[in-house]
């Protein structure tokens, strides 16, 4: 009789736990102030990934919704803030291209720029990401003259063609232990800031768990462990050190 009971009891109690566990489950059909409260509710909490799919509902089911915009700047502001900017420069791209007003596109793509110099905590490590915040900033200045920001895109500008020269500088250094002459000039003419010079920067310091294994640039601790051979190719190197090297070996 007991049994009985219980297995009633669990049947009763099984619609109230699957219940439970489908509540945030294949919604749809909502109108837009719901996924709009859903999203600044999730952002608020700091769960960014959830935000974004009800951003997606808020797209798929209301293109044309005035508070498209808005919800697309949140949440391109909030993935800047927890330092996830790739994904902070697709929603600002998508603000750009869809909702921004003239006024509105400024502010956006400072914030493109801005962006991308935050996402360079380590500048060494993605020479691309370098050429292409300094692209964009040149940009602005022509785009935007009297911008309110102007000043702040030329701090960033200028620190970045620091980073950029010391970068080469340090490409050129690594040819030059290569015994690669011709790309390490080729390093030393591509920095074209004449305004630089090279011992007045105050290069980065590593931390001691990053220096150990990146070193200052010029070397690391691991060094003795490199063979001194000439066979290590860049694709970057100049094509004159590549065929002197070819020479060498059919020697």
């Amino acid at each position: 009789m007991k049994l009985k009971h219980y297995l009633v009891a669990g049947l009763l109690l099984l619609p109230v736990l699957f219940s439970g566990c489908s509540k945030d489950v294949d919604e749809y059909n909502k109108p837009a102030i719901y996924w709009y409260s859903k999203i600044v509710e999730n952002v608020s909490k700091g769960d960014l990934e959830k935000a974004d799919n009800y951003y997606s509902s808020l797209q798929g089911e209301h293109i044309g919704s005035p508070m498209l915009p808005e919800a697309t700047m949140i949440l391109a502001i909030a993935h800047m803030q927890h330092e996830e900017y790739l994904l902070s420069e697709h929603f600002l791209d998508e603000y750009i291209k869809r909702y921004a007003t003239p006024n509105e596109k400024e502010e956006a793509e400072f914030l493109k720029i801005k962006a991308k110099y935050m996402a360079l905590p380590h500048p060494r490590r993605d020479q691309a990401l370098i050429d292409e915040a300094i692209v964009g900033g040149e940009a602005f200045k022509i785009s935007y003259p009297n911008s309110m920001y102007a000043e702040v895109v030329n701090t960033m500008l200028v620190r970045l063609y620091l980073a950029q020269f010391a970068l080469n500088e340090s490409i050129a250094d690594l040819y030059d232990r290569l015994d690669k002459p011709k790309s390490a000039d080729y390093y030393k003419s591509v920095n074209p800031q004449p305004w630089i010079v090279s011992d007045e920067i105050d290069r980065a310091v590593a931390p001691w768990y990053r220096s150990w294994f990146e070193g200052d640039g010029t070397s690391s601790w691991y060094e003795f462990m490199i063979p001194d051979t000439k066979s290590v190719v860049s694709r970057n190197s100049s094509s004159e050190d590549k065929s002197g090297e070819d020479k060498n070996e059919t020697k």
